[in-house]
């Protein structure tokens, strides 16, 4: 039985019964508990499984499990959200944006991660709220319904109260001589002021919405720190930020 197989079966009775035992994981699968200990460590890890005293229980708080997470994020976005997440390093505060590229982040975080997370984004609260570790200050705002966002005045007043270490923007479009832009105006004031308030801002995008311009402007390209794609840091369609001396991710 592969490892991923053993994976699967440990998913499996946790969704059925709620809990394992590392003595019933290793009768089950008929492996050593050294074993069954691993493989708790590594699901537990990803945030699949939270360990407990003699075993695991199901993460119930947390809607993505690992067969929600492949349905819900394209190969693109889970390749952004791993290169987002090696940028946490020795970053206590981080803002993070609005998007679906913003929740396959936070449901990427291993479950032990210790964190602040500033945020406007109403979909990734039961998501963070399911790793103990992790400080979550939600800002007010109006709520949009199509963009599950905080939006208005209030919210980039509440912004400008903080600072983070990291801004991890969502991105509409972005173009090497039109630098940042939105779709949505509201939204591009939140970027503007959540981006005043960062050291540190590494936009998250993909290949499909590289070279385009929406109507609101967010900001020049020389105002953010770095790019995170999916695609290698090398790969041609970069050219135009890589001499515009964006870091590219």
């Amino acid at each position: 039985m592969t490892k991923e197989e053993r994976f699967g079966l440990i998913l499996k009775e946790l969704k059925a019964s709620g809990k394992v035992s590392f003595e019933a994981v290793a009768s089950q699968l008929q492996v050593s508990e050294d074993t069954a200990r691993r493989d708790i460590d590594a699901l537990s890890k990803n945030g699949l499984l939270v360990k407990v005293r003699g075993g695991a229980m199901a993460p119930s708080a947390n809607p993505l499990l690992f067969q929600d997470r492949e349905e819900l994020f394209s190969d693109a976005k889970k390749v952004i959200a791993l290169k987002a997440l090696q940028q946490l390093a020795g970053c206590r505060t981080v803002f993070m944006d609005g998007g679906t590229t913003m929740l396959a982040v936070a449901a990427s975080l291993p479950a032990d991660t210790r964190l602040r997370v500033i945020t406007h984004n109403m979909a990734l609260v039961p998501v963070l709220g399911a790793h103990p570790g992790v400080e979550l200050i939600v800002l007010g705002g109006q709520y949009d319904r199509a963009t599950q966002t905080n939006l208005g005045v209030q919210t980039c007043l509440e912004a400008a109260r903080y600072q983070a270490d990291l801004y991890l923007m969502g991105v509409c479009s972005a173009d090497p001589a039109a630098g940042i832009t939105a779709a949505v105006a509201a939204d591009g004031e939140v970027k503007k002021a959540v981006l005043a308030s960062s050291l540190k801002t590494l936009a998250l995008v993909n290949h499909e919405k590289l070279n385009t311009v929406d109507f609101f402007r967010v900001c020049e390209l020389a105002a953010i720190d770095g790019l995170i794609t999916e695609l290698p840091s090398d790969d041609p369609r970069l050219d135009g930020y890589r001499a515009g001396g964006v870091e590219l991710v």
